[in-house]
């Protein structure tokens, strides 16, 4: 199940100190998810903590825009309107066997010629 929410963030920071606002936005966020997607297990997504983080501990956004996934275990993970998040591939595929080979032509010694200094007429 996927759903989209505007989450208003301004009421749970207004009157809390400055040096709890941004946690108090987290907590609101995580309580908003809880009671609308029917779950308590809440994942927020990298990007959307760095937006709420992002002016620091005092100023958090006064609403943040979500896209909400549950999937059947019941985990719902929540990230910052159009951002997707990158889904983990089970097989890696192995990079030795992408790699072309490559010959490696070998000089010897006695190959390499000589180059004559050049003397600056200094």
């Amino acid at each position: 199940m996927e759903r989209a929410y505007n989450i208003p963030l301004r009421k749970s920071f207004r009157n809390a100190p400055k040096y709890k606002r941004t946690n108090k936005a987290v907590a609101q966020v995580k309580n908003f998810l809880s009671q609308h997607m029917k779950s308590d297990d809440i994942k927020l997504g990298k990007e959307l903590n760095d937006k709420l983080w992002e002016k620091g501990i005092q100023n958090p956004p006064h609403h943040v825009k979500v896209v909400v996934t549950k999937d059947d275990e019941g985990v719902v993970k929540a990230e910052l309107e159009g951002v997707r998040a990158a889904i983990k591939k089970d097989a890696k595929p192995t990079k030795t066997a992408d790699k072309k080979p490559v010959a490696h032509a070998k000089v010897s010694k006695t190959e390499i010629k000589d180059v004559p200094a050049v003397e600056n007429p200094a």
